[in-house]
C-alpha cells in the first residue's frame, strides 16, 4: 500500500512537529530540574492533594506528580487532539477533501495514513522528552529513577497522546467539524482526568479504570517500569476509536 499520504502529512506538519518536540522536551527538562529545590516542600502540601496526585519526596513521586502527572500529559492531549482534528475534518472544512479523494485513495487509507503520521509525531515527541530527561538526570538528582523507568513513562506519554489523537480523528471522521472535535475531546479529557484524580477521594475507585490516565500513569511506571497490560488497554482503545471513525467516515455522505 502506498504511503504517500503518510509522508505528505509528515512533510506538511514538519515545522509544527519540530516545535512540539522541542517545546515539550524543554518544558519537561525545566520542571524536572526543579526537583532538588522542591523535594522538601512536598510535606507542606495538604494530605488530600498529595494522595490525589500521588506526591511524595522521591524523584519518582515528584516526576509523577508535577512533570508526568500534569504538565506533559496536558501537552500530549493538546497535540493529539489538534493533530487528530486536522486528519480529515481540516480538509473537509477547507473544501480540499473532495480534491484529495478524487485521487486513487480510499477513505479508509486516508484516515489510517493520517493517523499513522500522528503516531510518528507522538513517538518522536516522547523520545526527545526521554533523551532530555536523561541529559539532566544526574544534575537534577533523578538517578533513583532508571533510564528504563523513564522510558516506560515516556512510552505511556506517547500512548496517551495517541489515544486522544484517535478520539479526535474518529470524531473528525464522523462529524467533519473541528469545533465539534475540539469541544468534545476537551470535555472528555477533563472528565477522565478528574475521574482518575478524585476517584479515591469520593470512594469510587472503579471510576479511575474508565479513564485513560489510569493506564497511562496509575501503574507507576517511574517506579515499576513497563506496565504491559496498561499499554495494551491504551492500544486497544486506540484501535477501537480509529476503526469506528474509519467506518463512519466510509459510510458518511460528505456532501452533507
Amino acid at each position: 500500500m502506498s504511503a504517500a499520504l503518510y509522508t505528505m502529512s509528515l512533510s506538511d506538519s514538519r515545522r509544527g512537529l519540530i516545535g512540539w518536540t522541542l517545546g515539550t522536551a524543554a518544558v519537561g527538562m525545566m520542571y524536572a530540574s526543579t526537583y532538588p529545590s522542591q523535594k522538601d516542600n512536598t510535606a507542606n502540601l495538604p494530605r488530600g492533594m498529595r494522595d490525589a496526585l500521588h506526591i511524595d519526596a522521591t524523584a519518582a513521586g515528584y516526576l509523577q506528580a508535577s512533570v508526568f502527572g500534569l504538565i506533559l500529559p496536558l501537552l500530549a492531549m493538546i497535540y493529539g487532539t489538534a493533530t487528530g482534528a486536522r486528519a480529515t475534518a481540516g480538509d473537509e472544512e477547507s473544501g480540499q477533501l473532495d480534491l484529495l479523494l478524487a485521487h486513487p485513495v480510499t477513505r479508509t487509507r486516508l484516515v489510517l495514513q493520517r493517523f499513522g503520521a500522528l503516531i510518528t509525531g507522538a513517538v518522536t515527541i516522547s523520545v526527545l522528552v526521554w533523551l532530555a530527561l536523561l541529559a539532566i538526570r544526574d544534575s537534577a538528582e533523578l538517578t533513583s529513577v532508571t533510564p528504563v523507568e523513564l522510558l516506560a513513562q515516556c512510552a505511556n506519554l506517547a500512548l496517551l497522546a495517541i489515544v486522544f489523537g484517535a478520539l479526535a480523528t474518529g470524531l473528525g471522521a464522523a462529524f467533519g467539524r473541528r469545533v465539534v472535535v475540539l469541544a468534545a475531546t476537551a470535555v472528555i479529557g477533563v472528565l477522565t482526568y478528574a475521574a482518575y484524580t478524585f476517584a479515591t477521594q469520593i470512594g469510587a475507585d472503579w471510576l479511575a479504570y474508565l479513564s485513560p490516565f489510569q493506564y497511562y500513569i496509575g501503574g507507576e511506571p517511574l517506579k515499576h517500569g513497563f506496565q504491559w497490560l496498561d499499554a495494551a488497554v491504551l492500544g486497544i482503545v486506540t484501535a477501537v476509536l480509529v476503526t469506528l471513525g474509519a467506518v463512519l467516515f466510509w459510510r458518511r455522505d460528505l456532501n452533507n
